[in-house]
Formats: structure tokens, C-alpha cells, sequence
């Protein structure tokens, strides 16, 4: 170790993928993690003690919709609450208002205001046309796009369309020369639009029908059709979100044909219910939506089985006005927040379940980070890699969504008054405090766009 004494030294409980250094330290030089260990504190400049507090990588969180409620100065708020919420690298989904991104010039516009008004890092996903846009696809990639995403369900022709099979291979045949991941909203259409019909040809549009109108089968129709082409192209193709375990059996399935297959799980999907959105209506609505108690129970299952990519947000900061139900489930906005609940959250799931803290640091920051082509830089306490730090302090807590860092119509949450098993006490981003447990640090342009870092298929 050099004598040179370190810019800072954190002192606390370090959690990484494979075990807890307790009384450890993280030593940072400049803004990268220079030392890791236990024992006598090296010397440094300036020394922070959270002593006794979990110190985990940054969180990563690999889906989340900054631009899809009021477009990109959207940014600024939602990555404030990503501070607030020891998240220190968001990757952004492409779905903005007014318009995708879908070539090179938008996405460099985009990082522009990345630049200006993150509050943390942020990486980006492309997206393409509905029509006359996979010639698109190289220069988003050397433009740095981390990965890409298109849907097989369409929720606005322009913003956010349906891809049709035939454009889909050709896609994924320039996507795999690109060594990205590519996302895919998995939802058939057909299934979910004649069951939304014969609903209100019966007057039920109550909360529940948002559920019985896009069953299980939906989903596994969508990954089916969408693997097919992953083993016909060599894409890899990853559900974007899975509310089912049978997503990741069937992932694994074409893997082991030779496929680059994978899913993620979003965190609602580990704790959420139908009853949940009976009970919350139109601020428990998302797509795919909430499932039963035993589909939760499978999803914990897969996850301790290690078929699971990563467990990311997918937070939309919808405003609450478009949130609210009045008598028609079918007419409020889809999508939750979970930016600034996901680190307090995953904690308090994981010790409700008795899992190790470690599962965390695997799956909410170094796996998001290796999917995305970000390894080498963020997701990891590692010698070389950033020095972002999500700090958790363990106890009896409640999630307050009026606590939420963002804009003020953006300050609910499905999980308002859950009692959680720890909150974030502080977060640092490249070796600078961002959140010190009460009030966000940054200011925006703080964070900075992240291109992706290689072209290694990882989806392991």
C-alpha cells in the first residue's frame, strides 16, 4: 500500500457480493476506490465513520423512466430521489415524451441534459422506430448506448410501439453485432387487448380486471416469441421486466440451447400482490401488473436459485393526477415509483426472509452493472472502480412518500407507510457525498452520462 496518504477514508460494515468485511474501510483516491480492508485505518485526508452501518456499492438500478411523464427535464427530479435513495448510476429507458430515442442526434441531445441536470451517473438505453429504423442501431451504439429496448406491445405508436416480428430480427441481427443487451417489453398484444374489450363489454373496469386482463399467459407468449429470435440471432435478448418465474425457466431453458437469454425481476414483483392492487387501485397499477401471493413465493424461489439477471425499479414517475382512480383501472397511467423505496426495500426484504445482505450488493448494483457493459467503472467495491457507496443504516423505520427528493406531483409511492428494516444514510458518488440522510448534496450536473464500457455479452 503507498504511503501516500488517502483523499478520504469510509469506515463501516463493507458489503460485497461474496461476504461482509465488518470494521472495514473503503480508501479513495481522487474519485476512484483505491484500497478495501479491515484492520488499521490507513491514513488519509479526511476519515468518515459509519461504523456499525451497512457500506454497499452504489446501487445500480437497470430500468427506470426519467423522460416518459413530462419528457427529459424529468431527469432532474428522478435522479435527485435516486440520490435520496443510494442509487449512484441509473440506466435510463429510451420511452420519452415527446419523442423515443432512436438515433444517434437524439441520444447525443439527451446526454446534454444528462449532463446538466443528473444528480447522479447515468447511463442510457436506444430504442428504434416502428418503421425505417434498424439502420439507426450502429450509431446508437457508438454514440455509447448501454443496451437497447423495443416492445412487443404498443402503448403509443411514436413514443413507445410495437416492433412486429419481422422488424424484430432484423434488429436483433444489428443489436447482436453490437455486443448489447437488448430489452423487450414482453406483453402480447392480442391477448391483452380482447381481454381489455370483453371487460368493458361487462362494465368491469374495478382495479382487479387491470390483473385478469393481462394473465401470465401474456407474458410467457411475449418471452417465447422473443427467444425464438434470440437463438435465431444471437442477440442477447432479456425480459425487461418478469412477474412470473416461469420468465427465468424459460431464459434458462434456451441457454442451455445455445441462446443468449435472460430477465430481470423489478422489486414489486418480490413483495407486491393482486390484493395490493385492489387495494391501492391506480397507484398499484403497472405492466406486467402485481401477482398472486404464491407467484411472489415462486419469484423468491427463482431468485434464490440464481436464475435471476438483476432486480431493478422500473420507476415511472408518473403524475399523481394520472394515478388517481375514478371508476375506470383502464384509463389511469401505468407504472410506480420506487427510486428512492429500493434501497430501504430490497434491504427489508431481504432480512424479512432471513437472506443475506450480500444478495443485495449481487443483484441491485455488480450483476446491473456487468448486464448493462458498465463493469470496470461502477456496480462493484473494487480496487479502480468508482467510489459510489449506498450506506444503509439498520432499525425500525417507515417509508414516508412526502420524503420523497422529487417534483412535488411525483411524491407518492405504493409503498407509503411500509415499515422497513433500514434506511440510506448516506450515499457517495465518486467519492463525494451526494445524501447525507436528510437532504440531497448534489446539485444537478453533478452526475455524468456513462457510456457503456465494452461489448462482452454477459447474461450469466
Amino acid at each position: 500500500m503507498s504511503a501516500t496518504p488517502f483523499d478520504r477514508v469510509i469506515l463501516g460494515d463493507i458489503v460485497l457480493p461474496d461476504g461482509v468485511l465488518e470494521g472495514g474501510y473503503v480508501a479513495i483516491r481522487g474519485e476512484t476506490i483505491a484500497a478495501i480492508g479491515q484492520g488499521a485505518v490507513p491514513p488519509a485526508a479526511a476519515i468518515t465513520d459509519h461504523s456499525g452501518k451497512w457500506v454497499l456499492p452504489g446501487l445500480v438500478d437497470g430500468h427506470m423512466h426519467t423522460g416518459s411523464a413530462i419528457g427529459w427535464p424529468g431527469i432532474e427530479g428522478a435522479s435527485s430521489s435516486a440520490a435520496a435513495g443510494g442509487v449512484t448510476t441509473c440506466v435510463d429507458m429510451p420511452y420519452d415524451v415527446p419523442r423515443a430515442t432512436t438515433d444517434a442526434s437524439i441520444f447525443r441531445e439527451k446526454v446534454e441534459w444528462v449532463n446538466r441536470l443528473s444528480h447522479v451517473d447515468m447511463a442510457l438505453y436506444g430504442t428504434i422506430k416502428k418503421e425505417n429504423g434498424v439502420d439507426a442501431i450502429a450509431g446508437l451504439a457508438e454514440a455509447g448506448c448501454c443496451s437497447f429496448k423495443l416492445s412487443t406491445y404498443e402503448y403509443d405508436a411514436t413514443r413507445f410501439p410495437r416492433i412486429d416480428n419481422t422488424t424484430m430480427v432484423e434488429a436483433f441481427r444489428e443489436i447482436a453485432k453490437t455486443g448489447r443487451m437488448v430489452g423487450i417489453h414482453n406483453e402480447d398484444q392480442e391477448i391483452v387487448e380482447g381481454a381489455i374489450a370483453a371487460a368493458k363489454a361487462t362494465g368491469r373496469t374495478d382495479p382487479i380486471m387491470h390483473a385478469r386482463t393481462r394473465p401470465p399467459l401474456c407474458e410467457t407468449m411475449a418471452d417465447l416469441a422473443i427467444f425464438e429470435m434470440a437463438l435465431e440471432t444471437g442477440a442477447h435478448v432479456h425480459i425487461a421486466h418478469s412477474s412470473l418465474a416461469r420468465g427465468f425457466e424459460l431464459a434458462e431453458i434456451f441457454r442451455r440451447m445455445g441462446a443468449h437469454t435472460s430477465g430481470e425481476a423489478c422489486i414489486q414483483y418480490l413483495c407486491m400482490t393482486e390484493e395490493d392492487l385492489v387495494r391501492l387501485e391506480g397507484f398499484g397499477k403497472c405492466n406486467p401488473p402485481f401477482r398472486t401471493a404464491a407467484e411472489v413465493e415462486r419469484m423468491w424461489g427463482a431468485l434464490q436459485a440464481g436464475s435471476i439477471a438483476y432486480v431493478s425499479t422500473d420507476h415511472a414517475p408518473w403524475q399523481r393526477e394520472k394515478k388517481v382512480y375514478h371508476g375506470d383501472i383502464f384509463a389511469c397511467g401505468a407504472g410506480l415509483t420506487g427510486m428512492q423505496s429500493y434501497a430501504p426495500l430490497m434491504a427489508s426484504l431481504l432480512i424479512e426472509r432471513g437472506l443475506p445482505i450480500t444478495l443485495m450488493a449481487s443483484l441491485c448494483a455488480e450483476r446491473p452493472a456487468r448486464f448493462h457493459g458498465l463493469d470496470g467503472k461502477k456496480g462493484a467495491i473494487r480496487v479502480g472502480y468508482d467510489a459510489d457507496l449506498c450506506v444503509l443504516e439498520r432499525g425500525d423505520f417507515t417509508f414516508d412518500e412526502a420524503d420523497i427528493k422529487d417534483r412535488p406531483d411525483a411524491r407518492w409511492s405504493p409503498y407509503h407507510g411500509r415499515a422497513m428494516k433500514a434506511r440510506v444514510a448516506a450515499t457517495w458518488l465518486r467519492g463525494t457525498q451526494i445524501w447525507d440522510g436528510a437532504e440531497v448534496l448534489a446539485k444537478p450536473g453533478t452526475g455524468r452520462f456513462v457510456p457503456r464500457q465494452h461489448t462482452n455479452i454477459f447474461c450469466g
